[in-house]
């Protein structure tokens, strides 16, 4: 299609009209325009906006300085060092928190989706449910743990929960992707952290889009999977705890959820509907006793032998298991008499206050810090390939550190939603993020597989096998993506989406909500249809968009095999192969809610100063009417504000 970026021309504003004599007037510019255009500025032509921008430091040199000044700037710097520390740890800490508050307002429901087991039969169905229960409780880890609950519960085959995983694997990606928007403020910045974020979700969608026909129509990595569980004698271990060992002081004494109710619920167990995500009893001691019941009549007894009438009553022996509650959990909200889904949008409000603010303050800190020789070094370390002939291993070795570092963390969604700020201030190339954002799937799962070994023995088979086929999903993956330069699709996509966010910012926000929402959920409702409707909407579908795929790439590489119409989109209209007359819209609209808020503003302004002059004019005697002075300030004022609403209209 058509360039995408807005023409010079509709960037600029006349500032001249011609009255009917033909004389020309100039327009005064009352406010500046609130196009989404005017947030644009130019660059030189011959720039290319992915090259590294050169951090230089303003400061007085090192050199140039006296004892007191460099002791001074090393105070200063390990201040600064200890403060990053500490935001990093917050911003940590409120993703933690922000994964409690969407389970708390959506983790019943996710329970739910999962519970409806004709429609996971579907592939595609599966996949969308992975994606949606992933939004909905911001945690791969805790969607993962479900399926493997249901998987060990006999209520899921492992071929079906294969699709599943591979939706968990995209859900987890939004994340760092709205981690991107809170860099919106500058073109150059959030055109590189767009295209880190979201470099992330095409590689999970294009291996998707590759491994889930292939696995549906051959059951590779089921096969293989099922081979190395079957090879190796694996025994039971546990999960160990890195970051969390940290993170967990402050995290518990906010809140602490009971995960074992989204699993209840997703098993089958009706009780757990009534039961709270929030944990209110820490310590629990369970007891079971065998004791004497009644029951209806001597088929219902255990067994004959512990069976006996006593005149209309039938006792028989039963193992009746009793809970009590010994110690009381710590938390802010464990006596607080809120519903889940209050105390979830309390969190979700205080969360994503806290990870902006934490987001917004790294950066800068990061921008004070990483100036002249220390961000020249860092980035030499980061973005420099090895010698000739090794400098492919220079990829592989960002890939394990990418694995460990996640495997550090526990998460894939902190790991890359830490480096999506450095990318944007140009510490870390889009080229090196590509290979650490996949070696954070690889650490993600890692960690599911330690979680699954920590299962009992009769369900570790099963556990561990969907853990395997996550792994073995990536692993995929990487191989489609990134061995040969050539296939590395997802940095040219990913430099193309910020290219096009960085000109109509408004956009990254219609890829969030159309990826991740729109989508899926179109897919999940043609699911329910049945597969009939879903492949009579969705081939016609997917068949026009290969077909205007293909004529992109023809226009670009080779025209001449085009009829000549279809050379260019210019056949269409305008709004049909360019966002420059959507910007227009949303720049129309964001004028509008620009102006109405002002003319409110004033209008209360108005209204409020009425009052007040009003009131003044009770509380003075009758005779200070007369006194002209007055009478003509107050005059003047009311005649500015006339004018200031007059002024808003126009515009």
């Amino acid at each position: 299609m058509d360039s995408l970026h807005p023409p010079q021309q509709m960037a600029a504003q006349n500032n001249c009209r011609e009255d009917p004599n033909g004389n020309k007037s100039t327009e005064v510019k009352v406010s500046p325009a609130h196009s989404v255009l005017a947030l644009i500025e130019e660059e030189p032509e011959d720039a290319d906006p992915w090259d590294m921008p050169e951090l230089k430091d303003t400061g007085v040199p090192w050199s140039a300085l006296d004892t007191n000044g460099k002791v001074l700037r090393v105070l200063v710097s390990v201040g600064k060092l200890i403060l990053l520390l500490g935001f990093l740890y917050m911003f940590i800490c409120s993703l933690d928190i922000l994964s409690s508050a969407f389970q708390l307002v959506g983790g019943k429901t996710a329970g739910d989706i999962f519970q409806d087991n004709t429609v996971l039969s579907n592939p595609l169905a599966g996949l969308v449910i992975g994606v949606l229960v992933t939004l909905l409780v911001q945690s791969s880890s805790t969607s993962s743990s479900i399926v493997v609950s249901m998987v060990s519960s006999g209520l899921l085959t492992v071929q079906v929960a294969v699709p599943i995983i591979m939706g968990t694997n995209i859900g987890t990606s939004v994340t760092n992707t709205l981690v991107a928007m809170t860099q919106a403020a500058d073109r150059s910045t959030f055109r590189r952290a767009f295209a880190g974020a979201t470099v992330h979700d095409f590689f999970n969608w294009l291996s998707v889009l590759v491994l889930l026909p292939l696995e549906v129509a051959t059951g590779y990595m089921y096969v293989v999977t099922k081979l190395i569980i079957d090879s190796f004698k694996i025994q039971s271990g546990e999960a160990p705890d890195l970051l969390n060992v940290i993170t967990d002081v402050l995290t518990e004494s906010i809140i602490q959820l009971d995960e074992s109710v989204i699993t209840e619920i997703a098993t089958g167990h009706p009780e757990a509907r009534n039961k709270s995500l929030i944990k209110i009893w820490c310590q629990t001691f369970t007891n079971t006793t065998l004791m004497n019941v009644t029951v209806p009549g001597p088929e219902n007894c255990t067994s004959p032998s512990l069976c006996w009438v006593d005149g209309n009553y039938t006792f028989t022996q039963k193992n009746i298991t009793e809970t009590y509650n010994v110690q009381k959990c710590e938390h802010l909200f464990v006596d607080v008499n809120l519903p889940d889904l209050a105390v979830g949008l309390i969190l979700l409000a205080l969360s994503l206050l806290v990870l902006c603010s934490c987001l917004i303050l790294i950066v800068k800190l990061l921008n004070s810090m990483l100036k002249g020789q220390v961000a020249g070094v860092i980035k030499k370390i980061l973005n420099t390939d090895f010698p000739f002939p090794f400098g492919w291993v220079t990829g592989y070795i960002a890939l394990l550190v990418g694995a460990g570092m996640t495997f550090i963390v526990q998460s894939s969604s902190v790991f890359t939603s830490a480096i999506t700020p450095l990318v944007g201030i140009g510490v870390i190339s889009i080229e090196r993020a590509y290979p650490l954002s996949l070696g954070s799937n690889i650490g993600t799962t890692t960690t599911a597989i330690l979680a699954a070994m920590a299962s009992p023995g009769d369900t570790l088979a099963n556990a561990l096998q969907i853990a395997l086929v996550h792994l073995m999903f990536n692993v995929s993956g990487i191989i489609l993506w990134y061995p040969i330069p050539l296939t590395r699709l997802p940095i040219r996509l990913a430099k193309s989406m910020g290219n096009i966010t960085a000109s109509y910012r408004w956009f990254a926000a219609v890829y969030i909500i159309s990826c991740f929402f729109i989508l899926p959920l179109f897919v999940f409702s043609l699911s329910l249809a049945g597969w009939q409707v879903l492949v009579g909407v969705a081939a016609p579908l997917v068949l026009m968009l290969i077909i205007i795929i293909v004529i992109n790439i023809l226009q670009k590489r080779k025209p001449r095999c085009l009829p000549a119409a279809l050379r260019s989109w210019d056949f269409l209209p305008l709004w049909a192969h360019s966002l420059a007359p959507w910007d227009k819209v949303v720049g129309v609209i964001t004028a509008k809610c620009c102006c109405c808020c002002k003319c409110c503003q004033v209008s209360a302004y108005v209204e409020e100063h009425r009052e007040k002059a009003s009131v003044e004019k009770n509380k003075k005697p009758h005779t200070e009417v007369y006194d002209n002075p007055a009478m003509s300030a107050e005059k003047e004022v009311e005649n500015e504000i006339k004018i200031e609403l007059k002024i808003l209209k126009m515009t």
